[in-house]
């Protein structure tokens, strides 16, 4: 049985509350943590678009991929990335970049449940 972690994020730093977040999907607040598994935990978020994000970060991050071609780099900011996809998506993604890189990280994920207070 999984356990779940509610956490609000009302008036708190993206930063912070994701690194809060990658930290509890790892497993590090449980008893058992081992580093080669994936922990048994549900972390929901509440009230993510009420999430604080300074006016100096929405300007000059931005976030890179790559096709593999030759010229393929594709550059999106974060206020696009905003605008166009969400908040879901950024907090997301801030949270996958904390996570390891390895086959867990996409089975990590998935025990994140993103939830903003309009829907």
């Amino acid at each position: 049985m999984a356990k779940e972690y509610i956490l609000d994020a009302k008036n708190k730093s993206l930063g912070r509350l994701a690194s809060e977040t990658a930290s509890i999907l790892r497993g590090k607040k449980e008893v058992d943590f081992a580093p080669n598994r994936v922990a048994s935990v549900k972390v929901k978020i509440i009230n993510l678009d009420k999430i604080k994000i300074s006016e100096k970060k929405i300007e000059q991050k931005y976030y890179k991929k790559h096709s593999g071609y030759p010229g393929g780099l594709k550059i999106t900011p974060l206020k696009k990335a905003l605008e166009k996809k969400g908040i879901d998506y950024v907090f997301r993604k801030t949270v996958m970049g904390m996570l390891p890189k390895n086959k867990l990280q996409s089975k990590m994920i998935k025990n994140l449940i993103l939830i903003t207070s309009n829907a």
